[in-house]
């Protein structure tokens, strides 16, 4: 028991603490850790929690601004997606433009994009819309083992029996709360099974909306989705699904099933305008009392280019980067130091190999070249066109396609073939991101920035 003093009392001594008496022969007194022995000061000194499980904030450490870091962990969420109205920025006209394909034209809806682009926030406030207007909305996150039976046995779960045309709400199953789950077969569930089980469903509308659509590894699962698809369009059925996942996934889905091509609203949710990435920060601003100054905001909306993911991590960061030093207004410095912080988080989700790679073409010199592709990569959202290289730099296209060449050479970038037309995709998802940030780390500059637009107006709370 190294580092601790067991002290076992064999005979009579004296004891100082209890005025010169002597402590009973063979007391067991309490185990004294050496380490115990150090001052208030220092075991005072190791870091602690600023706010309990509850989000309460704890008052140690006289910190003066705790609770302003507490506000500015719920307005920039990063790694999660927006739940809260009040937080959404942009993306009115996008919202908009999903709801009426499913309110007027009854059409069943496939949002794809790069991850980080705001896909499952988009998801989020489609789906209070719909709670608001009564749809019965059923929302799944897919995983890599996803079966159609599993899913869609939770999703008649989350029907209530009341709206089936055989059972009137008076009737004892729809009093006791039962399901549609409650009418299917034991065996294995099939999308025609289900749709003949929606095909009763009066007075209510159903939306099934199954996030994370890419993850699922199941070729039969996708065979499925497209059949149900299918199914509930041709027969008119109340029940209309929303798919969200990437770019490939649509092609999969429509392959199988040509002819529901019809059936669907395809959108790729697109990248942020400045001033919808300016709406983050000034959403931000409001929910955590910080202020942001021009400069500031200038320079996330440059190195944010369009991602509400990036915008918010910066913010985030640089949020933190203030306070840190007393500060509840953020300035271009603070930001310079986010993007530090963001390029260390993104380092460590890069294959070593990778790693090493992009480290020897930056100490050669080829920074700039590779936050080039990597700036078209993020404009285009995945695979990019050589086109798209010298939009991002306004290069010659021979300047480009040798970039391109000596990407493919150090196996970074593959070619990919789209509609007959050559484009090409970094080797890792997250390659794009760490090298804009990497590059924008060491060379981007607050000064270099564009000046920040006029701020968009706060919506009323």
């Amino acid at each position: 028991m190294a580092g601790w003093k067991l002290n076992i009392g064999r005979r009579r001594k004296e004891d100082p603490a209890r005025g010169g008496k002597s402590a009973p022969s063979g007391v067991v007194k309490p185990l004294i850790r050496e380490t115990q022995r150090v001052g208030a000061i220092e075991k005072n000194s190791l870091p602690r929690f600023q706010a309990t499980a509850s989000d309460q904030v704890t008052g140690r450490g006289g910190d003066r601004l705790a609770a302003t870091r507490a506000k500015l962990r719920h307005a920039f969420t990063p790694s999660q997606p927006v739940a809260d109205r009040r937080m959404f920025a942009g993306r009115e006209e996008v919202l908009q433009t999903i709801i009426r394909s499913i309110e007027d034209q009854r059409l069943h809806t496939v949002l794809y994009g790069e991850r980080g682009i705001g896909k499952t926030s988009l998801l989020h406030m489609l789906s209070q819309a719909g709670v608001e207007a009564r749809y019965i909305v059923v929302y799944s996150s897919c995983g890599a083992n996803s079966t159609f039976d599993e899913t869609f046995r939770a999703a008649a779960a989350d029907i209530p029996l009341l709206f089936h045309s055989s059972y009137a709400p008076t009737t004892a199953e729809a009093e006791r709360g039962s399901s549609l789950a409650d009418l299917l077969p034991s065996g294995p569930l099939t999308p025609k099974k289900f749709g003949d089980l929606c095909a009763k469903l009066v007075g209510t509308r159903v939306l099934i909306i199954l996030d994370e659509f890419d993850r699922c590894e199941s070729g039969a699962f996708r065979r499925d989705i497209a059949e149900l698809i299918k199914n509930l369009s041709d027969r008119l059925i109340r029940v209309q699904l929303v798919l969200a996942g990437v770019a490939a996934d649509l092609t999969e889905l429509v392959e199988h099933i040509p002819s529901i091509r019809r059936n669907i609203f395809a959108l790729r949710v697109p990248k942020m305008t400045d001033q919808e990435v300016l709406q983050i920060i000034s959403n931000g601003e409001r929910e955590a009392n910080l202020i942001f100054d021009r400069a500031a905001g200038a320079f996330v909306v440059s190195v944010a280019q369009g991602s509400p993911y990036i915008a918010s991590l910066l913010c985030h960061h640089a949020g933190r980067a203030a306070l840190d030093v007393g500060r509840n207004t953020v300035v271009a410095s603070d930001v310079a130091s986010a993007i530090g912080s963001a390029a260390d988080e993104f380092r460590g989700r890069i294959a070593k190999p990778a790693q090493a790679q992009i480290k020897r073409l930056f100490d050669s010199g080829q920074g700039e070249a590779m936050a080039l592709a990597a700036r078209a990569a993020l404009a285009a959202s995945g695979a990019f066109a050589m086109s798209d290289v010298q939009a991002a730099g306004e290069v010659t296209a021979v300047k480009a396609q040798r970039l391109i060449d000596q990407l493919i050479a150090d196996r970074l970038l593959m070619v990919v073939e789209e509609g007959g037309e050559k484009r090409y995709e970094f080797a890792e998802d997250g390659l794009p991101t760490f090298l804009w940030i990497s590059w924008a780390q060491q060379s981007l500059r607050p000064e270099e920035t564009k000046a920040e637009p006029e701020r968009p107006r706060q919506a009323a709370s």
